[in-house]
């Protein structure tokens, strides 16, 4: 009996060490929903870049199949999806980002200068916009 209780302790121990991190958490994750962010950001805001929209819609959707096969539910993705929380702190992210990049808001050149060195370096940022 006493085997047996040990046995159940370590089990229920050994599960509460193997859950799932936060998405926010997952470098694979939650840097790809940054990238397509800045991305966003950049082809809004540059005239002469636009987004790969197909390559776009690819990748998150992707995404969405990468977080299901590491073990989230539609509901887990979807809360980290639309909390207001984590929209703001990957705003936050975004924006650090582009200064980091040299971007200045109303600057429209400065979004260009980036957008093409994301491109000319074939990052993922680059890869989700293209020259006009």
């Amino acid at each position: 009996m006493r085997a047996m209780t040990m046995a159940l302790i370590f089990c229920l121990t050994a599960g509460g060490a193997l859950a799932k991190p936060h998405l926010r958490d997952v470098p694979e994750i939650d840097g790809t929903i940054l990238a397509v962010g800045i991305a966003d950001e950049i082809r809004k805001n540059c005239p002469a870049i636009s987004a790969r929209m197909v390559q776009a819609y690819r990748t998150v959707t992707g995404l969405k199949a990468r977080a299901r096969d590491m073990g989230y539910s539609d509901a887990e993705i979807d809360a980290y999806r639309k909390s207001d929380a984590e929209k703001a702190r990957l705003k936050r992210a975004r924006d650090a980002y582009l200064r980091q990049g040299g971007v200045a808001a109303g600057q429209t050149a400065s979004y260009c200068d980036l957008g093409r060195v994301e491109i000319e370096k074939g990052s993922q940022i680059g890869a989700l916009l293209r020259m006009n």
